[in-house]
């Protein structure tokens, strides 16, 4: 039998998995069955599983010096309806670890000691920020841009509703917009009011509203209590399994790199920032 058809035939109709563990093994197990273009795409995956997530098509398969119609025949070969099947698998991984702060402290001891750790944790930060950003600028879709200017530009009010770990990107907004002109409330939830405060939500306001895995139970709520009230829903999240997905007219997919469970927030500040400027300029145009 030729090499490669094999693990064909064995999986047109199983069901591939859905989680990298079971991925990995899956692909060691049947690894000498795999053409060798298919080996040579298998190995740098398992290799640079972040790149994979993170990456375009045509990135990753110049790294791993195929062609982009590879990545597809091997996505098929696993029993994949295509890359971007395959490549959920990869960032289920990324949602998956979640480490508590000590496990995090104790990843980040494991590397060299000396007096540069200080600058090594700083390369560290500095290179997950650029991954993040180049992968915000790879995935940009103007459409989706353009509908959520469209959802917030004529709002009366718009809300802005992120906690915990969004919260510096609410309050910025906030900051910013409220600078520009254009009328906003931010959901702070300062004496336990943040209902109270998107009480006051009708249907010619706009919310954006911004969580990212594990997420914030709080403004899941509070953004299905302003889809509720009629009020348009502009999200940023992580994946399209994000709760908020569900609940917006439009929203943003932003995964940030991580440098030892540590994820920054420069991609999420960065469409931040050009959500808030470019809304302004249009209101200014008319």
């Amino acid at each position: 039998m030729p090499r490669g058809k094999m693990m064909d035939q064995n999986n047109t109709t199983a069901t591939p998995p859905r989680d990298y563990a079971a991925l990995r093994e899956m692909v060691i197990a049947r690894w000498e069955d795999l053409p060798r273009r298919l080996t040579q795409v298998a190995e740098y995956a398992l290799n640079n599983p972040d790149d994979v997530a993170f990456g375009t098509a045509a990135s990753i398969a110049a790294k791993a010096e195929v062609q982009p119609s590879t990545l597809v025949r091997f996505s098929q070969a696993l029993g994949y309806q295509g890359f971007s099947d395959l490549q959920d698998v990869f960032r289920s991984r990324l949602r998956d670890q979640v480490l508590g702060y000590d496990e995090r402290m104790a990843q980040l001891r494991e590397h060299g000691h000396g007096a540069s750790r200080a600058s090594m944790i700083l390369d560290g930060f500095a290179d997950a920020s650029m991954r993040s950003l180049s992968a915000m600028r790879n995935r940009h879709d103007e459409d989706v841009m353009e509908r959520a200017l469209d959802t917030l530009e004529g709002a009366d009010t718009i809300y802005l509703i992120g906690l915990r770990r969004s919260f510096p990107v609410t309050s910025y907004m906030a900051y910013a917009l409220g600078k520009l002109g254009i009328k906003t409330i931010l959901i702070d939830a300062v004496a336990g009011l943040a209902a109270e405060q998107a009480g006051f939500v009708t249907k010619q306001d706009a919310a954006i509203t911004i969580s990212f895995t594990p997420y914030a139970s709080e403004t899941v709520a509070l953004s299905q209590q302003v889809r509720d009230k009629g009020a348009g829903v502009v999200a940023i999240t992580d994946s399209v399994f994000s709760p908020l997905a569900g609940l917006a007219d439009v929203w943003f997919e932003v995964a940030e790199a991580d440098f030892e469970g540590f994820r920054t927030l420069n991609a999420t500040m960065t469409l931040a920032m050009a959500l808030t400027v470019a809304l302004a300029d249009r209101r200014k145009a008319k």
